[in-house]
């Protein structure tokens, strides 16, 4: 997963300075226009004011990962320039991506708002004080993929065959300790470009570190013969680092995902490891497929449900507080909450595919988390906090 997506050659992310949108593989809040950006903005003021209220800040920074070619950082600076001067120029701006194509873009993309950029880079800055905001970023880390077997736990590895010329071939390379032969029910896919015919198939082994049984056990989580899910243990490794480089300020975390109980459950017994390509989605979210990941490796989007239990434990036990847990359609409610009728009309068509129930309103959580800011009572979350 981590070569199909970030190879510097063939990775998927970095190949080019942007994936989503109507021309492109999938469809992100960012992608509906402006409006996901100025909302955060007025979120993001609040957050600088409750900070400068308890102990001044000169320079707010404002961090996001995964921030692609920077198109959100640039709908959020025009709002904060256009609305709040003084805040505008408070702001120091940190973008942290992976893929070079997408860096090289970011300066263009931000355009008039460009002066406000400090850092970018393919890691969080040292330290900083003020928000760091990850959308739809944890969903995208490599995850590994376990099975419950009777005879226990185990992992799913990828290994391949070459077949020249025929439809036989011999494996070019197994997990040690694996169990030969394919997953039951599972398909191979070919790697495009090769002549030689190269096919990717899934077998199972055992764990490749402990971690993996001692991170379910930790949830409480007991799979039933046959389930097969996902575990992330980069998202929890990330939101440690992010939470120790955090001197003062907030998180915020927005990605589809669930509470473990809930992803680690019969409803979700397939996994949640997918692709998509063309806005269409591919394997166990969509279809009896469950190697659809397999397939044209490089050339489709690979993503996972995010475990916020274990994001959100992890960050606690870093010392940070959670402030909110709710789905993305009432924290935006919140702060469209005082708006003239006026204003709600002219921006409906947008607002609506942010909020309505069954799109990304509803699939995508939002996790606040603070660090020596008390409990405040933010805007984003007057509405209601509620996760569906």
């Amino acid at each position: 997963m981590e070569l199909a997506l970030y190879d510097p050659e063939l990775g998927y992310y970095a190949r080019a300075a942007q994936r989503s949108g109507r021309a492109g593989d999938f469809f992100t809040s960012v992608d509906v226009g402006p409006l996901f950006g100025e909302l955060l903005e007025a979120q993001l003021a609040e957050m600088s004011r409750i900070l400068d209220s308890k102990s001044p800040i000169q320079n707010f920074d404002l961090v996001e990962a995964g921030a692609g070619n920077g198109r959100l950082a640039a709908d959020i600076l025009r709002a904060a320039r256009d609305r709040d001067p003084a805040f505008y120029e408070s702001i120091q701006l940190h973008l942290v991506e992976a893929s070079p194509e997408a860096r090289a873009a970011q300066p263009a993309t931000l355009g008039d708002v460009s002066p406000r950029l400090a850092s970018s880079s393919a890691a969080l800055p040292e330290s900083f004080e003020g928000v760091l905001i990850a959308n739809e970023l944890l969903d995208a880390m490599p995850v590994h993929q376990v099975v419950m077997r009777a005879n226990g736990l185990r992992e799913v590895y990828v290994n391949s065959a070459t077949v020249p010329g025929t439809d036989s071939g011999t494996d070019s390379g197994t997990v040690p300790g694996s169990d030969s032969g394919t997953v039951p029910g599972s398909d191979s896919g070919t790697v495009p470009g090769t002549d030689s015919g190269t096919v990717l198939r899934t077998t199972e082994g055992p764990l490749s570190t402990p971690v993996l049984g001692e991170y379910l056990d930790r949830l409480g989580v007991t799979l039933e013969p046959g389930w097969r899910v996902e575990i992330n243990l980069r998202a929890v490794e990330w939101i440690r680092d992010a939470a120790r480089r955090l001197r003062r300020g907030f998180i915020i975390v927005i990605d589809y995902g669930h509470d473990a109980r809930e992803l680690y459950s019969a409803t979700h017994s397939a996994g949640t490891l997918t692709t998509f390509a063309r806005h269409r989605s591919g394997g166990p979210e969509s279809s009896p497929d469950a190697t659809a990941w397999l397939q044209r490796p490089g050339e489709q989007d690979l993503t996972a449900h995010v475990d916020f239990t274990s994001v959100r434990a992890t960050a606690e036990a870093e010392g940070l507080t959670t402030i909110a847990f709710l789905d993305q359609t009432y924290f935006l409610m919140g702060l469209v909450s005082g708006w003239s009728p006026e204003r709600l009309a002219a921006r409906a068509a947008a607002l609506k595919t942010l909020i309505v129930p069954g799109g990304i309103g509803s699939t995508h959580k939002v996790l606040i988390l603070g660090k020596d800011v008390g409990a405040p009572a933010l805007r984003g979350c007057s509405f209601s906090v509620r996760v569906t």
